[in-house]
């Protein structure tokens, strides 16, 4: 039996089990014949030994690894591009079919988090961000998302590096919430104990605010949330984000209030994502209006400093200026931190995903 995957000649019929949550797996297994017992086995092969063979799964019965053979595959796209940041930051760059993702691994002290795209390019074309601005190509399959994570920790125990994947954040290329049914399966896996096993709180989906999708999203799953809000005031989200003209600031904070309510994993409030950009946003009554706007909805607020990529004549808001908005906000009695940036020098920053490969090709 050779279980040499050559992902160009599989047939239709079969599956990829990386597609599969533990549900959804246990069904394709009884259809099988396996035993209940099997979904675990095999959950834990794939995700605790990042084993592909099913040769290898020697405590799955003969007769089970058989069928499995004939009727699915494991398969996680590669890495074709590694960048490495002087920070210790890693952008790594998977081509599906002759189409870029960008992941991002961010190594601290106390944790290690890796960012993961949800779609190919995106369409919402935030004009501060350089992904919105290479246009929408696709939604990321279940697999895809998965194969991400998996892919990122086989490679860090290649290169020996001891700093396990702690957090998972949903802030890579694409809106997740316009790829809701494939996000929501990927989270269970992640959070599934025979999966990647993470807690609720240290997984976070950041959203422009769909908000259909969110009200939808707090009957699926349960995951820390955060907010791409970036201005105080429907006038200046309606220029920098098209999207707020379809749900605006009251509609996406009404819907993410309602999350929170139902929500364990946003216990110590709701992230509110702001990027700083100068005198668009910035100034203190900018900050007072902020203040404002979030009196009633518990949140902590990250001020995410802009990083350039070329086309928009937007400026970063100086430090002096950050701080100052950053104190006014404190002062009003929110936790509001300033985003360390990670990954600039090798475009690996918050909204500077955009799938493309240059010379530099390190392994």
């Amino acid at each position: 039996m050779n279980n040499h995957i050559d992902i160009f000649n599989i047939p239709i019929s079969k599956i990829n089990l990386l597609d599969l949550n533990r549900q959804n797996l246990k069904y394709f297994l009884i259809s099988l014949g396996a035993k209940n017992f099997c979904t675990e086995q095999v959950m834990s092969w794939i995700y605790n030994y990042y084993c592909d063979d099913f040769n290898k799964m020697l405590n799955i019965s003969i007769k089970t690894r058989k069928k499995l053979y004939e009727k699915s595959y494991i398969f996680a796209s590669e890495f074709i591009e590694e960048k490495i940041s002087y920070d210790g930051t890693i952008k790594w760059i998977t081509d599906i079919n002759n189409q870029k993702i960008e992941t991002v691994y961010m190594p601290e002290k106390k944790r290690s988090t890796l960012c993961v795209s949800s779609q190919i390019g995106c369409s919402l074309k935030c004009h501060f961000c350089a992904t919105g601005q290479e246009g929408f190509q696709r939604n990321l399959k279940v697999s895809e998302i998965i194969a991400q994570i998996w892919q990122a920790n086989k490679r860090l125990k290649e290169k020996n590096i001891k700093k396990n994947i702690t957090n998972i954040v949903f802030m890579g290329m694409g809106e997740p919430l316009l790829n809701l049914k494939n996000v929501v399966s990927a989270l269970t896996i992640i959070l599934d104990e025979y999966g990647f096993g993470l807690s609720k709180r240290r997984v976070t989906l950041s959203t422009s605010g769909i908000v259909p999708a969110l009200d939808k999203l707090r009957n699926m799953i349960d995951v820390s949330l955060a907010i791409s809000l970036h201005a105080p005031n429907d006038f200046i989200r309606n220029i920098i984000m098209p999207i707020n003209r379809k749900y605006n600031i009251s509609s996406v904070l009404s819907s993410a209030l309602k999350y929170f309510k139902y929500s364990n994993a946003n216990r110590g409030g709701i992230t509110i994502e702001y990027v700083m950009l100068d005198r668009i946003n910035d100034s203190n009554e900018h900050a007072r209006q902020l203040s404002v706007l979030l009196s009633k909805i518990p949140s902590k607020i990250n001020l995410i400093p802009w990083n350039s990529f070329s086309g928009p004549s937007f400026l970063c808001s100086n430090t002096d200026r950050i701080n100052m908005f950053a104190n006014i906000l404190r002062k009003k009695g929110f936790t509001t931190t300033i985003r360390k940036n990670r990954g600039e020098d090798i475009n690996a920053a918050c909204g500077q995903l955009t799938g493309i490969i240059t010379n530099y090709f390190k392994k």
